[in-house]
């Protein structure tokens, strides 16, 4: 299959490696190399929804030249195994650079991140909604308390949360949702999944920037606080590391952030918690974490 589809993407040259990349939980990645080129590849297939391999090339066309993205070489949408292969970028994610806990380098690259989901949010659009063929605005989505009552039901959630704590969340989304509805009218490019993993960091001329922002399947347009409050995932009041260097970089960018950002953004990411606690294919080495995380909103 690997080497049929590389037969349409490259011509004329042979697979020398692939490698099936792991930390994907809705399609299938491999990195590839081809012989008599210096460059490797990325071959994403996607197997959760066919759909929104469409839905990718087109947001990639549209902010390119903005907005960093890896160069897509070859696309096949509307096939029976529809699949992008994309240039590799070279450099560590955000999640490999927290990892090395050197807080010089975590701020240089929250600044450098913080710009650049400022610039996604430049990109609006008539009105907020999911995206339909051709990025035209779908229908609405419902209500954020209607949503979080919809996840706290489902037979998962409710074997994964005790009843006092679903409970709390209920009470905790009531007493946020008069604030959130100030932001139903937002209709700026959200990428949805905009954490560590999917950045993709470069070291020049004496700072980190983003060099790829990677998987936009999920997005949509609303608010950028869906995207800014999962970056701030994991942040902690008591211990920061990424701000005050994040929202500055976004501020300087020209982003436009409410006193109350970090809370907002924090309520619209337990929205993104739950629907994971929804999962039955969510590893269980996972959902302990994802528990912990909804805790600590609350």
């Amino acid at each position: 299959m690997l080497r049929e589809i590389f037969q349409r993407a490259l011509p004329g040259h042979t697979l020398a490696e692939t490698t099936l990349l792991s930390g994907g939980l809705s399609n299938t990645l491999y990195r590839v190399r081809v012989r008599d080129l210096a460059d490797s590849f990325v071959l994403r297939i996607y197997t959760r929804d066919p759909a929104a391999c469409r839905k990718e090339i087109d947001l990639h066309r549209l902010v390119r030249g903005t907005v960093p993205v890896p160069e897509i070489v070859h696309a096949e949408a509307d096939g029976a195994l529809p699949h992008v292969v994309m240039r590799w970028v070279e450099g560590p994610t955000f999640r490999e650079l927290k990892q090395q806990h050197d807080e010089g380098v975590i701020a240089g690259a929250a600044f450098a991140i913080g710009k650049t989901l400022a610039a996604i949010g430049t990109f609006s659009f008539p009105r907020p909604g999911r995206f339909e063929p051709g990025l035209e605005i779908g229908a609405p989505y419902g209500s954020l308390e209607q949503f979080v009552e919809h996840c706290l039901e489902t037979p998962t959630t409710r074997a994964r949360l005790a009843p006092q704590v679903c409970e709390r969340i209920r009470n905790y989304v009531r007493d946020w949702t008069p604030r959130l509805r100030e932001f139903d009218g937002d209709r700026s490019l959200v990428h949805s999944d905009f954490g560590s993993p999917n950045l993709v960091m470069q070291y020049a001329a004496g700072c980190w920037h983003v060099a790829a922002v990677l998987d936009w399947e999920f997005a949509f347009a609303g608010t950028p606080l869906v995207d800014l409050g999962h970056m701030m995932r994991y942040e902690r009041r008591t211990s920061p590391r990424l701000e005050p260097h994040f929202s500055r970089g976004f501020r300087d960018a020209g982003g436009v952030l409410p006193d109350d950002w970090f809370d907002c953004g924090r309520v619209f990411d337990l929205t993104a918690l739950l629907e994971f606690l929804t999962r039955p294919a969510l590893p269980e080495s996972v959902a302990p974490e994802i528990v912990r995380l909804v805790m600590a909103t609350l």
